[in-house]
């Protein structure tokens, strides 16, 4: 069994790469959380006890694949980067053997829906995701209907805030929506760039999302998930405007005023329940329509 770094040092970090012949990709947002008691709260933050399945997204070298096997957990890590795919297996080859780790290596995004034709949907998602992939992996999960008991992020500090956003700010948008329409939002944690190595210019925050026993509270899913992005495409335009890529603009009258919403309303002045209302309206106004 390899023995792996010591995942608190950067000098160590650094040096290992090195002897590998391996080298930090930027492409991928890697960054090493190297603060030891940070990783320990964000695992004990995911609330994880022995045999819960887990995946991991973006292990790198392994400091919380580490700490999660630790746990007793059935862990499943997804990591693009063929370096560290080699080496996690040498680095966690007893867990390996005894079936408490496994790797998919390649991108999630266009791995993780197949791998799971093979297997069940976990209790827990964990990773420290790049802004795209965290944007889309999340918004593919939910709109394929699967969703996690918990899942702990740690993203870009201002896609933590679009996700756990109000009605009315700045930052509220469709994806705020999509995330706490299936899942409680809350902030676990900011790090700043001194946590990582290599030091990222942003700083970064952890988030808890835990699964909402109410959703979808919706009579059809699609119709709500496609009403989102239409309404927010063009926030400076009133949602009647933008409803109108949607239905007509009668019906786009009628539901609006059904739900006491007025005509030059904007999306973003809209909570999650008054999103949810109107998209039952729409949904009864294009059957009854047919």
């Amino acid at each position: 069994m390899l023995k792996h770094p010591d995942y608190n040092s950067p000098t160590e970090l650094k040096n290992f790469m090195e002897q590998n012949n391996m080298s930090m990709q930027k492409k991928f947002g890697q960054n090493f959380l190297v603060n030891e008691d940070a990783r320990k709260k964000l695992i004990d933050s995911l609330d994880v006890k022995e045999n819960t399945t887990v995946w991991e997204v973006g292990p790198g070298l392994g400091s919380m694949t580490d700490e999660l096997l630790k746990r007793g957990v059935n862990l499943t890590v997804f990591e693009i980067d063929h370096g560290f795919a080699r080496l996690l297996p040498q680095f966690f080859e007893e867990y390996k053997k005894t079936g408490h780790f496994n790797l998919v290596e390649g991108d999630v995004l266009k791995t993780w829906w197949n791998y799971l034709k093979t297997a069940t949907v976990p209790d827990r998602f964990f990773g420290n995701l790049p802004y795209n992939a965290a944007a889309t992996i999340i918004a593919d999960t939910i709109n394929k209907g699967i969703r996690f008991n918990k899942a702990v992020f740690t993203i870009q500090k201002e896609v933590g805030q679009r996700m756990s956003a109000t009605p009315g700010s700045d930052d509220y948008s469709s994806f705020s929506v999509l995330c706490q329409w299936a899942y409680d939002v809350k902030p676990i944690m900011d790090l700043a760039g001194g946590n990582f190595w290599p030091k990222p210019n942003v700083a970064s925050r952890a988030v808890l999302f835990t699964k909402k026993d109410s959703f979808p509270n919706c009579e059809n899913p699609d119709l709500f998930m496609k009403l989102i992005r239409t309404v927010f495409a063009q926030r400076r335009k009133t949602i009647r405007n933008n409803l109108q890529t949607l239905i007509s603009g009668s019906q786009a009258d009628e539901a609006l005023n059904k739900c006491a919403i007025s005509t030059n309303e904007r999306a973003e002045n809209l909570s999650i329940e008054k999103l949810l209302s109107l998209s039952d309206v729409i949904n009864s106004v294009i059957i009854s329509d047919k």
